[in-house]
């Protein structure tokens, strides 16, 4: 007990430098947690793909469609248990800064397939049951205030034209990390629209989503697949759920890195921060840790002194930092919910900013140990402090 009051004793001695260095490693534990909170939001589509889901596109890009036709014949190939599909839609709400993902989807099996998409059994009825109905995320419907039964007005633009839905469901996440700021409605209302206009995409899908039986047929059934479409005027490229998403991340990747190293860059900082201030502290302290030492206290007493003084003042800093950072992410995510629609202070950010801020007070207590244990008793008992 005395030892613990002894080390806060000495925090205390030098307030106004204790309380600007918790401060300062505080915006540093903020920053790291904000720019690895940032990079995990590009994965979370990643970290939330099944093992079991295959997703065929196009051979050459996402930009080019395939022919509703191919629905029968995935459905045929062995281990493929579900299929569904969807179209980007891309049309803008009001104007073109309110940007949220759109899909044009098979109202009957999409959200049999898509489990991780919770939609009550009386609003999925009344999805079904309405050829213009929506379905629309939680974070979605509260950030622009909609209300089941509101109708939402889409301007087109790969799709030209004024489109109207009616919001018939709000679904919610099966986890916190599911993204909830996605806007569905039926394909087949578009698909007739189309008709109407004589379109050329006519009968057109985006994207086939399947289920398989088992996960580690993915590779199999995948070429299977595309086998079956080679030489065909849409071949097709399948691949697992989470390869479709990391192609997403891939298009950023230079970013992605870029805020890595950054982050990495913040934990140097905090490392400066405190190597600095614990060098001032044992530098003032030299003549009484001579003292000490003289009187018989062991080094390794004296060094636990100061490890512990730097291990608690760089883990106070960073469970403050830590409780800082929560009502930051949850302002931010309210905000950029557009571009981050997942953005959660995970418990692994958590886990790395405390394991970061406990070695930043060990290193920080090295050097600075290593000096006084370096020095002899009689050239510290000279020292003026």
């Amino acid at each position: 007990m005395f030892f613990i009051k002894l080390i806060l004793r000495n925090l205390l001695r030098q307030k106004l430098r204790t309380g600007l260095t918790i401060l300062g490693i505080m915006v540093a534990v903020i920053a790291f947690c904000l720019l690895t909170t940032v990079v995990n939001s590009w994965y979370a589509g990643v970290d939330a793909a099944v093992a079991k889901r295959l997703v065929t596109r196009n051979a050459i890009s996402l930009a080019f469609s395939m022919p509703l036709s191919y629905l029968n014949r995935i459905r045929q190939v062995d281990g493929v248990q579900a299929v569904t599909y969807a179209n980007w839609f891309g049309g803008i709400y009001i104007n073109e800064k309110n940007f949220f993902p759109q899909f044009a989807v098979d109202a009957e099996s999409y959200f049999d397939i898509t489990t991780y998409y919770r939609l009550s059994a009386e609003q999925k009825k009344a999805f079904l049951l309405d050829r213009q109905g929506a379905v629309a995320g939680r974070k979605l419907a509260e950030q622009y205030g909609w209300k089941i039964g509101d109708v939402i007005p889409l301007r087109g633009t790969i799709y030209p034209g004024n489109w109207s839905f009616v919001l018939r469901g709000i679904y919610h996440g099966a986890e916190k990390s599911t993204d909830e700021s996605t806007f569905f409605f039926h394909w087949q209302n578009l698909n007739e629209t189309l008709k109407k206009r004589n379109d050329s995409r006519i009968d057109q899908i985006g994207v086939f989503v399947m289920d398989i039986n088992h996960a580690e047929r993915a590779a199999e059934i995948s070429h299977h697949i595309d086998a079956t479409f080679k030489n065909s005027l849409a071949e097709t490229l399948t691949e697992t759920e989470k390869a479709f998403q990391l192609s997403f991340v891939a298009m950023v990747e230079a970013i992605v890195v870029a805020i890595q190293v950054v982050s990495f860059v913040v934990i140097v900082i905090i490392m400066a921060v405190m190597a600095n201030t614990m060098a001032m502290n044992v530098r003032e302290r030299e003549r009484e840790y001579a003292t000490m030492r003289a009187l018989g206290f062991g080094g390794g007493y004296i060094g636990a002194l100061i490890l512990g003084e730097s291990v608690i003042l760089s883990l106070s800093a960073g469970v403050l930092g830590v409780w800082a950072t929560l009502p930051l992410v949850d302002l931010i995510g309210e905000k950029l919910v557009s571009f981050f629609p997942i953005f959660l202070l995970s418990q692994a950010t958590v886990l790395k900013a405390f394991a970061a801020a406990l070695v930043v007070g060990v290193v920080a207590a090295v050097f600075p140990l290593a000096s006084v244990l370096r020095h002899r008793v009689g050239d510290g008992l000279r020292s003026m402090g």
